[in-house]
């Protein structure tokens, strides 16, 4: 077990707004949240990458773009260029959705093909990489093989889900993950995530960042459990 104070907590969340209807004043209380609690990074669509950037400039707040989100069925071009774009626009995180049919029919030389390019593009900018597995439709075995996969083409992280699909993380898959990846890559767990315990028991299984739009109650909910004090995981 590791003991963390509330900051250390805070430090692990991707505080997250990724809906279409999201407007201006929804990314500044975003970002403004962010900026207060401390929080790692700020989740959104790519589109939002220049205005995130502009809003937290100074603050030490990561701006992540979420690329061919949510379904992933766009071409490792189109994955590549939308990347370089974020990036280019003050994106300093990515986190792309992996094409799922190419997992389903076993084609692993596409799969890491695609891997390897995105996770490139970021490593040329410094920029932090996270695979998005949509761990709801995939059998054990293709999570696995795409551990697998992560462990040679070393993204920063491997990610459970979009929380827009059928289901999202699991303790019993974050465990899976980090079984399967070794300790060059590291766990991010996403979707579903709106309560201090559940948060807790992502930590628990393994996970290093906590995706969730859910940070700042959550985090009240620890501050009132913890005080000043240290939580132990």
């Amino acid at each position: 077990m590791r003991r963390y104070a509330l900051a250390d907590l805070a430090a692990m969340v991707d505080h997250t707004n990724l809906h279409a209807d999201a407007t201006r004043a929804d990314m500044e209380r975003l970002c403004a949240e962010a900026r207060e609690w401390g929080f790692a990074m700020v989740a959104v669509n790519s589109v939002q990458s220049r205005l995130c950037a502009k809003l937290l400039e100074g603050s030490g707040v990561h701006v992540g773009a979420a690329i061919s989100f949510p379904l992933g069925q766009t071409s490792v071009a189109a994955k590549v260029f939308e990347t370089r774009d974020a990036l280019g626009a003050g994106a300093d995180e990515i986190d792309y959705v992996v094409n799922l049919t190419e997992v389903k029919a076993g084609n692993w030389d596409f799969v890491t093909d695609e891997m390897r390019r995105v996770v490139d593009a970021c490593n040329e900018a410094g920029a932090v990489s996270k695979v998005i597995f949509e761990n709801c439709l995939l059998t054990d075995d293709e999570k696995i093989r795409l551990c697998e996969v992560a462990n040679q083409v070393r993204p920063t992280f491997v990610k459970t889900s979009t929380g827009f699909s059928t289901g999202g993380a699991t303790v019993e898959d974050v465990r899976l993950m980090r079984a399967h990846v070794d300790g060059a890559v590291k766990v991010k767990a996403a979707g579903g995530i709106r309560t201090a315990d559940a948060f807790l028991a992502m930590v628990a299984a393994g996970a290093e960042r906590i995706g969730c739009s859910a940070g700042v109650p959550i985090m009240r909910e620890l501050s009132a459990r913890m005080g000043d004090g240290f939580v132990e995981v």
